[in-house]
C-alpha cells in the first residue's frame, strides 16, 4: 500500500500572518527614514511655512492699497463723466478735465447756496422732494449723515460725540449727542442728553435720553467719531481721555434762575 503523501497545507490565518510581515510597505517592519529625507522634509516645511506667511503679509499689505486705488479711480472716473460728453462733443479729449470742471462746479454750487437766493432757490427745490412718497424717506437719511459731517454745523447736526453706559452695566457705546432736553420734576429739573447710538452703520440706531453727568464726552471730533462706527471700531485710538464740560450760555442761565 503506497504511503501517504505528507500535507503540506497551512492553516488561512498563519498564511496571511507570514504574507503581513513580508510586506514591505507595512510602517511596522519597514526599515527607518535615513537623516536625509528627514532633514529635507524640516527644510520643504520651514520654506512652505515661511513662503505663506511672506505671501500673506504682502497682501495684507497690498490689500488697501488696490483697494484704495481702484475705488479713487472709479471716483474720477465717475465724475469726470459728468462733463467729459460735453468736451468730447466740442473735440476736446483730455482726461481729467471732466473731472476739474465737477469740483469747480460743486465749489461754485456751494457759492451760491450760501447766499441769499441761492438758500430760497435750495428751500423751494427741497419742499418739492419732500413731496415726494418714498424720495423723501432716502433724501432725509441722506441730509442727516451729510448735516453730521457739514462744517457748518448747523442745529440739525451731530453735537459731540459721546461714550455713555448702554446696554449694560460695565459695557459702553459710542454715540453722538444730537440735543439737550430739560425734564421737569416736581423736586428738581433733570437735564437730559439725546444720544443717538447708531446699530447699523450709521442711519439707523436708537435714541437714548441719558443724564449729562452719566454721559462721557472723549477727545473725539465729530469726524473721528464717525469713521470709528464706520470702520467697525479699527481706527479707534488706544487712549481715549474725556474732555472737560463747558458750560453753554443756557446752562448759565438755569443755574442762575435755581
Amino acid at each position: 500500500m503506497p504511503e501517504e503523501k505528507e500535507s503540506t497545507s497551512i492553516p488561512l490565518s498563519q498564511a496571511e500572518d507570514n504574507a503581513s510581515c513580508d510586506d514591505p510597505e507595512d510602517p511596522a517592519k519597514s526599515p527607518p527614514n535615513s537623516p536625509n529625507s528627514s532633514t529635507r522634509r524640516a527644510c520643504c516645511f520651514v520654506l512652505q511655512s515661511w513662503f505663506s506667511k511672506k505671501f500673506m503679509t504682502g497682501c495684507v499689505v497690498l490689500f488697501p492699497v488696490a483697494v484704495t486705488f481702484f475705488i479713487t479711480w472709479w471716483f474720477i472716473q465717475f465724475v469726470d463723466g459728468f462733463f467729459s460728453p460735453i468736451y468730447s462733443r466740442l473735440g476736446i479729449d483730455i482726461f481729467g478735465l471732466g473731472f476739474i470742471t465737477s469740483l469747480a462746479f460743486v465749489f461754485l454750487i456751494g457759492v451760491f447756496v450760501s447766499s441769499w437766493i441761492g438758500g430760497t432757490v435750495f428751500w423751494i427745490g427741497e419742499w418739492f422732494i419732500k413731496q415726494m412718497p418714498l424720495v423723501r424717506h432716502i433724501y432725509s437719511a441722506s441730509k442727516q449723515i451729510s448735516a453730521a459731517i457739514s462744517p457748518d454745523q448747523n442745529t440739525t447736526a451731530f453735537k459731540e460725540v459721546a461714550i455713555i453706559r448702554h446696554p449694560r452695566v460695565g459695557e459702553y457705546a459710542f454715540g453722538f449727542i444730537t440735543s439737550t432736553v430739560i425734564l421737569q420734576k416736581e423736586n428738581e429739573d433733570e437735564e437730559l442728553c439725546s444720544v443717538f447710538v447708531p446699530t447699523n452703520h450709521l442711519y439707523i440706531g436708537d435714541i437714548l435720553l441719558v443724564n449729562s453727568k452719566d454721559v462721557i464726552r472723549p477727545n473725539l471730533s465729530i469726524r473721528e467719531g464717525i469713521e470709528i462706527i464706520v470702520s467697525g471700531g479699527m481706527t479707534m485710538p488706544q487712549l481715549i481721555s474725556p474732555v472737560e464740560r463747558v458750560t453753554r450760555p443756557n446752562e448759565r442761565i438755569l443755574n442762575r434762575i435755581g
